[in-house]
């Protein structure tokens, strides 16, 4: 479920890095246009760009001018290390809480996430 407190060209973002983290881009592969993108998520080609530019920022993207963008070599990896320290550092906490506060048991999580 989307944060829809969160601007929407992170949850564009989010969506990027999740389809990265999924296997349906892998390192090398090339990425939608930003037109292409834009389309398919009834998003605006400037919102967009400035998520692609966030990947672009962080070494995860690399543009060849001409013909598009590619998800760079080693993306995946360094992607799921920053989603796994962030869900760590600032989701867990939360969701750790909130199992205490309901009285959920781990055999219960565990029937869950089997």
């Amino acid at each position: 479920m989307a944060d829809e407190s969160k601007p929407v060209y992170l949850r564009l973002r989010d969506t990027i890095a999740a389809s990265i983290l999924d296997g349906d881009y892998r390192d090398g592969d090339m990425l939608p246009s930003v037109r292409a993108l834009a389309a398919q998520e009834g998003a605006n080609p400037l919102t967009v760009a400035k998520a692609y530019q966030c990947f672009q920022d962080d070494g995860l993207v690399l543009v060849k001018r001409g013909v598009g963008m590619f998800v760079a070599e080693g993306a995946t990896r360094r992607l799921r290390e920053a989603e796994r320290r962030r869900f760590l550092e600032e989701c867990w906490p939360l969701v750790a809480d909130q199992i205490r506060r309901l009285g959920i048991s781990a055999d219960e999580l565990g029937l869950r996430l089997a």
